[in-house]
């Protein structure tokens, strides 16, 4: 019987050149969303024999599919703690940062993770299974206000508080603790209001965009000169975030000027936000959403 695929690497040609990897001196790598390793088995076919990639996972599915080969380090972690764990193999520097933002085709499809809006399934979208904060603990605990903030923050909706104060009403008849319960209780219009739903809840779950902005933090310091941080967005939230931080050297975009009024940033944009060919999107349509962007470190 043929194993489902965990996750295709999107813009991988791209992302690999991105990373500027050099094969003739010795470089360490770092793959913050390691997933099934696709993008890791390229950066290895590309790096040296002396270079070494690290690749970080909080799920620990993605332990299965990593890559036997003393170059690579599995570490099973958020990406937030990027720094901590670097320090802790003794690396000061890094010459490429990685991380693919995408969800990966192994979190959709496992239904019982309760992703997707397809399956009737707990509702849970915990990254990490150990976590205790799940998609159910949300919707059957936030106060209203907190659940409008949350549907107006991640899934953009402008009805927020009117969706939160239905999801309250239901939940005072009954506990929402599956995807087809919560799906009842809104009856929003199409998939993709749906989708936004899912997407907000995954985004608090998980506290993605708190860990991005970690991460990013982070990269700044990590990255030797030179050095490239590559980064695969797939909605507005993050992408703006991103967009930011390499044009900005800070998550709000404020820009800083030397007594001369030269800007003050720690990076050099490379990629300012490249999509999927229309070739690579026939043959994975999730790609259509990334976007890649790319700075240097100056």
């Amino acid at each position: 019987m043929e194993q489902p695929v965990y996750h295709i690497p999107a813009m991988l040609s791209e992302v690999l050149d991105g990373l500027h990897i050099q094969a003739a001196k010795p470089q360490v790598f770092v793959d913050a969303t390691f997933g099934g390793g696709g993008h890791s088995r390229g950066i290895m076919e590309r790096m040296g024999t002396e270079s070494r990639l690290f690749g970080i996972d909080q799920d620990l599915d993605a332990y299965a599919n990593r890559i036997d080969d003393s170059r690579f380090t599995f570490v099973r972690s958020n990406f937030r703690y990027i720094a901590n764990f670097m320090d802790y193999y003794g690396i000061r520097q890094v010459d490429g940062i990685l991380a693919d933002l995408g969800v990966s085709f192994h979190h959709f499809d496992a239904a019982e993770r309760g992703f997707s809006f397809r399956y009737d399934a707990p509702l849970d979208m915990r990254m990490n299974a150990k976590q205790r904060l799940s998609a159910a603990d949300v919707i059957n605990t936030y106060g209203e206000e907190e659940l409008a903030r949350v549907l107006y923050l991640y899934g953009e909706f402008g009805n927020s508080r009117a969706l939160a104060a239905q999801i309250i009403r239901r939940r005072q008849q009954q506990a929402i603790l599956t995807t087809r319960q919560l799906q009842d209780c809104v009856h929003l219009k199409d998939k993709q209001d749906y989708a936004r739903l899912f997407q907000a809840l995954r985004i608090e779950v998980n506290d993605e965009l708190g860990a991005l902005r970690e991460l990013l933090q982070a990269s700044a310091t990590l990255l030797a000169p030179g050095g490239r941080l590559v980064i695969l967005t797939y909605h507005s939230l993050e992408d703006r975030i991103v967009k930011n931080f390499m044009r900005a050297g800070n998550t709000e975009g404020t820009i800083e000027k030397d007594f001369y009024g030269n800007p003050l940033t720690p990076f050099k944009v490379i990629e300012k936000g490249r999509t999927a060919s229309a070739e690579e999107v026939e043959r994975n349509p999730r790609a259509r959403s990334a976007k890649l962007r790319v700075a240097e470190k100056l």
